[in-house]
């Protein structure tokens, strides 16, 4: 098949939907597929060599769900869309946050084949989704199949689409890439007891909470060290609130290529996942795991999809840094515990491997190219003209 990867945000910068079709990109290739990808992106080129790579508009940052959004907001892209869809032939167009303006939106409208939608996001609520749905729903519509990476993924859209059918398909790890026994960062494999965070410096992940956490444990933890991999708004905070309070051994390590980002969860003893919400899977958490690494996780509905508390992670309440604190303090001072923790880690992280979750999407690929074969021929409209499907 000819599958089509479409993502709403700026290639260029990391996170969690970017990774999943890369990852997903390279995996269909290995299954003898032909891969291309569409999304916007801020740079003119991008290093991506497993797949022939279109990129459709320049980002904007837009403030979404605690977070930053870098999505092109213009829907002037149907010419540029329209000439790549006639002249690739897609079989099928796979379509990831499907309901986020402007590039998934105008290609779902413009496309003649099959389509499949994945839904990453989780929140409380969307104001976007509420008002919006009348809106929407017609999108929702041209999708022949769809895809959640988590129940509690699968329960968001549902609240504002409740018969809109989704199949459960999680986010996937390179188990080639994260695992144990790789070589460590060479300064921080020494006497010192490291706890290792992994995300963006934004609010909603949590890091103020594990830095109050780290403060008050450092007299209980001897040689105690606290790694934060990843960069983002917060970043002069973070170093503000080290500085003043003069925590030791904090390293910054900003952002870690993902060539070297693996020898970093094999650097620590500790993984550290404090989201206050908002999180619909978390694929650090996979990584963690995979690595080998037992995890103290704050209990979000997202989190609470992947782990398994008292087997692979010990979990506490979101905002709770006291009882993050009391459960680090419990893993680094028991050696069976994190041992066995990890060992059931590494079991449960296979279940995750990108070739079994590839296999699932390609067997969705194929119920979705049956449902549009059954359905009878409709009239879509591209750049005001009429053609019949």
């Amino acid at each position: 098949m000819r599958v089509g990867l479409v993502s709403p945000y700026d290639f260029a910068s990391p996170g969690g939907v970017n990774d999943h079709v890369r990852h997903l990109a390279v995996r269909l290739q290995k299954l003898g597929h032909e891969t291309r990808i569409f999304a916007p992106s801020s740079r003119a080129e991008v290093d991506f060599n497993s797949a022939r790579f279109y990129r459709i508009g320049r980002p904007i940052a837009i403030p979404v769900n605690d977070s930053v959004a870098r999505i092109t907001l213009s829907f002037h892209l149907a010419n540029q869309v329209a000439a790549i869809i006639a002249d690739e032939r897609f079989d099928v167009l796979h379509f990831h946050e499907p309901l986020m303006p402007a590039l998934p939106m105008t290609m779902l409208r413009m496309s003649t084949t099959a389509n499949v939608g994945t839904f990453h996001a989780f929140a409380h609520s969307n104001v976007g989704y509420y008002y919006g749905r009348p809106l929407l729903q017609p999108y929702l519509g041209h999708l022949h199949r769809a895809i959640a990476v988590s129940e509690p993924a699968r329960t968001f859209v549902n609240r504002y689409f409740p018969d809109f059918p989704m199949r459960v398909i999680p986010n996937g790890v390179d188990l080639n890439v994260y695992r144990p026994g790789l070589p460590p960062i060479r300064h921080l494999r020494d006497d010192n007891f490291n706890i290792l965070f992994v995300g963006r410096l934004e609010k909603r992940k949590g890091l103020g909470d594990l830095l109050r956490a780290y403060h008050s444990i450092i007299e209980r933890v001897p040689r105690s060290r606290l790694i934060i991999v990843g960069d983002g708004p917060l970043r002069g905070r973070v170093e503000a609130y080290v500085a003043r309070h003069r925590l030791p051994n904090v390293v910054m390590a900003g952002y870690v290529p993902e060539t070297v980002k693996p020898r970093y969860y094999d650097s620590a003893d500790i993984f550290c996942a404090p989201a206050t919400g908002a999180e619909s899977f978390g694929i650090v958490l996979l990584e963690a795991l995979a690595s080998g690494l037992p995890v103290v996780a704050t209990e979000v509905p997202g989190y609470m999809s992947v782990l398994e508390p008292g087997r692979d992670s010990i979990t506490v309440q979101p905002k709770n840094w006291r009882e993050l604190a009391a459960s680090l303090v419990i893993l680094a001072r028991d050696h069976d515990l994190r041992t066995r923790l990890a060992d059931y880690a590494q079991e449960k992280a296979r279940r995750y491997s990108w070739d079994l979750i590839a296999g699932e999407v390609v067997e969705v690929y194929k119920e979705a190219r049956k449902a549009l074969a059954a359905q009878p021929a409709r009239a879509l409209e591209v750049s005001g003209v009429h053609h019949a499907v």
